[in-house]
């Protein structure tokens, strides 16, 4: 069977549920159930896989493939740790992944970019997420998939993921656009952070453009769409673009985005708010 589909330009960023159907099988295809939801969701994301998820896909834990020598939520782990997690989990050299979650369009875009991050390069997301395949009556699997493993060798792209001081230099000299995407009250700090112990308000200089006006039914919007929620935040999709959110995993939903309108992937900010509102020695203004 021939897998010559995904390829990362905009055509192809994103795979039906019908290709995926087709590929399930194809050995050098892996799929990845990427779930994750917010503590105040109340919702397990390991459970519901268990549960039923795609057939064969692997679940890719988030917070369990992350730098556990920070108190900071799910950052990227160093490229042997991640190249350990990858060979455990089935993923190796030249093999195209692709991923979802179970909302449609929510965590997904945080693998998809962690993936480009250390050098996949054949990386797509399922089109509509797991909502969409169950909708279609397609076959649900349920248990732990165990795939056996594979040699990965992870090549880190240190262009697509910002430190605070990147931000701070951006902020400052104007280098990249800094794009905090979460939402306006979060942003204008109207309201308490979710997380304990954050500051409330944004960087001074960033714009904001919240997540969801780039998703719609658990979808990316259409291009044009996206346009129009860029420059309604102010933003060129022509320049560099470093994005942040609460914890890093929205602001891949922008690095995403840009990719869909066939521009440059964002830069996302691992510490995003988590770091940033809990650093007094870095600024934070509030509209409120």
């Amino acid at each position: 069977m021939t897998t010559a589909a995904p390829h990362n330009d905009p055509e192809t960023l994103f795979v039906s549920t019908q290709w995926l159907a087709d590929h399930l099988h194809a050995p050098d295809v892996i799929v990845f159930d990427a779930s994750w939801h917010m503590p105040a969701a109340g919702r397990d994301a390991h459970a519901e896989y268990i549960d039923g998820h795609v057939p064969g896909a692997v679940f890719f834990d988030i917070d369990a493939v992350a730098d556990h020598a920070t108190d900071l939520p799910h950052m990227l782990p160093d490229p042997v740790a991640f190249s350990s997690a990858a060979r455990r989990l089935g993923l190796g050299d030249g093999m195209r992944a692709v991923v979802y979650d179970s909302v449609g369009l929510f965590s997904a875009p945080r693998l998809w970019w962690t993936l480009r991050v250390f050098g996949v390069t054949e990386v797509s997301i399922l089109d509509g997420g797991l909502p969409a395949w169950k909708a279609e009556g397609r076959p649900l699997e349920q248990g732990e998939t165990l795939r056996a493993a594979r040699h990965f060798t992870a090549r880190m792209n240190h262009a697509l993921v910002a430190d605070a001081a990147d931000v701070a230099r951006a902020l400052a000299d104007g280098s990249a656009q800094v794009v905090d995407m979460r939402s306006a009250e979060r942003f204008a700090g109207a309201v308490p952070e979710p997380r304990p112990g954050l500051r409330s308000g944004h960087m001074p200089g960033a714009l904001n453009l919240p997540f969801g006006n780039l998703v719609a039914d658990g979808r990316m919007k259409a291009p044009e769409a996206l346009q129009q929620a860029f420059a309604t935040a102010r933003l060129d999709p022509e320049r560099p673009v470093i994005a942040s959110c609460g914890s890093g995993l929205t602001a891949s939903i922008l690095s995403l985005a840009l990719a869909a309108t066939g521009r440059r992937p964002a830069t996302v900010y691992d510490g995003s708010w988590s770091e940033w509102g809990a650093r007094n020695d870095l600024p934070a203004i509030s509209d409120s």
